[in-house]
């Protein structure tokens, strides 16, 4: 069976009783604090304990990975005292290890950017049609363009494959161009306000979205040994809903910004054409770095020896 290991229980032991600590904080704290804000702490303790009890690597994989020919941990080490600070010490080295190839992180950083803006537009598309077309005086179609749109990204997630393009060479302006797409789809939706257009904006949106995510997914995970996929994949998740909740906050929330759901969409339009902004200098500047490299003479390359080769004088010329 799948048990956790000894490292994992003692973390699980630790997080208890951070969690008891911090629950007695938020207690004393509530009765401080505004009625707005008072829901806060108990949820960021739900938040804390749901995430730290779900952190449960299992024992055949965990200890098969740590006990592996590229680690060479004996199973003392692995369950010993100083088992956890090594396993953090190794996640760590393996993180900047990884996020060291050029490639992965700019796949990367699209994947938690983008997956951030995506579940804000997902969340909140239902409120923004509400408002563009209220369900009490009209029949509403929205079920059926979530089903549709789904259909039509699974499609398009299967055909990417078929796409003629080098995204090694051409996945940053790629990017670039997509991210303005979705971007573009989102002003519309946010500014046009005919219920039809935004269904259509939202359907090419996400298709856009699952075409681009199932190229990222492949291009990190070529860039991995499957070892590390766990790791990696983890960790965009991660920031991305972190990147989420930010936004979320500062957007949505009451306490700081709090603005309508028009005014929403119309930040998100932005923060996608932020996105495209930024892989549009990272393509360009990855195109005058390949052409600088492209120009730069070979070693022991013939224009290389001519230029190197000293003049023929006259005297030798002539004799």
């Amino acid at each position: 069976p799948d048990k956790p290991s000894p490292v994992c229980k003692r973390v699980r032991l630790y997080t208890t009783v951070i969690t008891v600590l911090f629950y007695t904080f938020c207690s004393l704290r509530v009765g401080h604090v505004s009625a707005n804000m008072a829901p806060v702490y108990p949820t960021l303790l739900l938040c804390v304990y749901g995430f730290f009890t779900s952190l449960r690597p299992s024992e055949p994989f965990l200890t098969a990975f740590l006990m592996g020919p590229e680690k060479n941990l004996t199973e003392t080490q692995v369950s010993g005292c100083s088992g956890l600070v090594a396993v953090l010490r190794m996640l760590f080295d393996d993180f900047v290890q990884c996020y060291r190839c050029h490639t992965l992180l700019s796949w990367s950083l699209w994947w938690a950017l983008a997956t951030c803006g995506y579940f804000q537009i997902i969340n909140y598309a239902q409120p923004l049609w509400e408002k563009i077309r209220p369900s009490q005086g009209y029949e509403i179609y929205n079920g059926y363009v979530e089903m549709l749109s789904t259909l039509l990204g699974a499609l398009a997630a299967l055909l990417v494959g078929c796409l003629p393009v080098s995204w090694a060479l051409w996945g940053e302006l790629a990017l670039c161009v997509l991210s303005l797409l979705m971007a573009v789809c989102v002003f519309v939706m946010d500014t046009l306000k005919n219920i039809w257009v935004c269904y259509s904006s939202y359907i090419l949106f996400r298709t856009t979205y699952m075409l681009l995510i199932t190229v990222a997914t492949y291009q990190i995970a070529a860039s991995l040994n499957m070892q590390r996929y766990a790791l990696v994949f983890g960790v965009n998740t991660f920031v991305a809903l972190l990147l989420q909740s930010l936004l979320t906050l500062v957007v949505v929330d009451s306490s700081v910004l709090g603005l309508d759901v028009l005014t929403q969409f119309l930040v998100y339009g932005a923060y996608f054409a932020v996105i495209s902004v930024i892989f549009l200098l990272a393509g360009l500047c990855k195109l005058a770095s390949r052409r600088r490299s492209e120009q730069k003479p070979l070693p022991g390359s013939r224009a290389e020896s001519e230029t190197a080769s000293p003049p023929i004088s006259d005297s030798s010329s002539s004799s």
